[in-house]
Formats: C-alpha cells, structure tokens, sequence
C-alpha cells in the first residue's frame, strides 16, 4: 500500500499557486515519483501565473474587488439605498453598546489604538449612530449602506483576514410582518448579483445580535453574510424605537467563493497576492 504524500510544504506552495489538490494524486511510490510531479506542476503554473500578472499589468483594467464592489453599490442605489462614509476609529464606550465589553470574547480580537478608541470589528455600531439620527425624520422607509474595511484578531487564515470588508445595509421603518421577508429578498439580490448561484438562509445564535438570519454557500457552507431585525435587545442602548433590518455581507467571502476558491487571503488588502494572482513566482 502507497502511504507517500505531499509535503506540508508542496501542499502549501501548490494552494498559494492555485492548484485544486483534489485533482491530483494523493499518494505515490516513491520520492522521485513524488517530487517530479510537484516540480512539473510547480512549473506549470508559475509559467501560468507569470503570464497571468503580466498581462493584467499590461492591459490595466480593474480586479475582481473592484468589480463586485461597483455592482454592489449600484445594486444598492436601484433599491433606493444611500451609501454612507463613517469613521474607521469608533470608542470603547461605542463598543460597549454593542454588549462588546472586556467579559466578551470578540473584546480581545480588537485591534486597540487608545484605552479609548479602536479601529472597528465591525461596522454595525457606526450604522447604529446614524440610525439615532434619521429615526428624527419624519419620512419612512430609510435605506442606506456602507461599504468599509474593518479589522480583527484572527486565527483562522483560511477564512479569515485581519483587515477585511464588510457591506452592511440597514432598512428602517418596514412593518413587522414584511421584515423577514425583505431581508431575504435583498440578500438574495446580494448574493446573486456577487456571482453566487447557490446558497441558503440558516438561522444562528449570536453572542452580539441573538438569533440571526446567515447566508451560507460554497461547498464548505461558509457563511458570507449575518441579518438581523429590530426592535432588537441591542436598540435601548442607543434609544432607537424603529423596526428595521440590516445584513452584513464579507466582501472577500463573497469574491472567493464566487472564484471557487477557497483561501481568502488571495483576495484581501494583500503584499502577496494582486487580484488573486500569487507575486512570488
């Protein structure tokens, strides 16, 4: 019996290279054997990735992030959605809001600048503030969204990104019984106009936002988005009243399972990868 596999490391380097592992030999009879392989498909593909680079150096153009951002947002704007810019430092106290204190465990994946401020985990307590400020408007409903990096202290490489984007649309003012309705409606917009073809809602306990409405997709069932709806435990602290719904979608997610991939790291804010393309070849 083969027991002879790849090496941690030409595992490593084939996945940086792009190489589905599942399409290739999985054990071998001897090193020679093994090696030889790795080496021509090594080959292969850095002469692949070479050409690849070059020519989106040469001819320009935009990447694939740029693109799905560009849909989203205009996807938005028909929908009746405005995009806002907000801080990319928030304060403890606003954390604090959001039930995120030193006893929570999202508090010590924060990336901290003061005892004071923080660059934001996520991008829902700034939404929350402007939340305060439409509820004042008379007129309903209210649709806005913002498109921002945040950041975490993150373990997992394969899913996660220290610095990541996130979308985030709120909708305030809808009735009771539509909102479940409508969330699903505008996620499913979401994901379809991201290039996803399949997915799915599930529903999960979050220790921020209690149950939540998640779309899942890919062949791992990743999630790539989290809704929820108001009235919400969470509006007393910041005194809104409205009913409302919101979803947070993972930009990078939705770029790499729509690529069938399945590292994000090749899609973020990177010095390693441009636009999915590996740099050291």
């Amino acid at each position: 019996m083969n027991d002879l596999t790849w090496t941690d490391t030409q595992i490593r380097r084939l996945k940086e290279l792009g190489v589905d592992l599942e399409n290739l030999p999985a054990c071998f009879s001897t090193l020679a054997e093994r090696n030889k392989i790795f080496q021509k498909i090594e080959k292969k593909q850095v002469k692949a990735g070479r050409e690849k680079l070059s020519d989106f150096l040469i001819q320009g153009g935009k990447s694939h992030i740029e693109k799905l951002k560009e849909t989203l947002c205009r996807i938005l704007h028909q929908q009746g959605f405005i995009q806002v810019f907000t801080p990319t430092i928030i304060t403890k106290a606003a954390l604090a809001k959001m039930t995120i204190d030193e006893d929570h465990p999202l508090f010590h994946q924060v990336y901290w600048l003061t005892e004071k401020q923080c660059l934001r985990p996520m991008l829902a307590p700034n939404l929350y503030s402007l939340m305060v400020d439409f509820s004042r408007l008379n007129h309903r409903p209210i649709r806005f969204f913002e498109m921002g990096s945040c950041f975490r202290k993150e373990s997992d490489g394969a899913r996660h990104n220290h610095e990541f984007t996130m979308l985030n649309f709120v909708e305030m003012g809808l009735a009771k019984e539509t909102r479940i309705d409508r969330l699903k409606e505008l996620a499913a917009i979401i994901a379809k106009a991201a290039g996803l073809n399949e997915f799915r809602f599930e529903s999960e306990d979050s220790t921020v936002y209690g149950t939540t409405l998640d779309v899942v997709a890919g062949p791992e069932n990743i999630e790539v988005a989290s809704g929820a709806m108001g009235p919400h435990p969470l509006d007393a602290a910041w005194g809104i009243t409205d009913t409302w719904t919101g979803m947070g979608f993972g930009i990078e997610r939705l770029l790499m399972i729509s690529q069938g991939d399945t590292s994000i790291g090749k899609w973020g804010k990177s010095l390693s990868y441009l636009d999915g393309i590996r740099l050291s070849i």
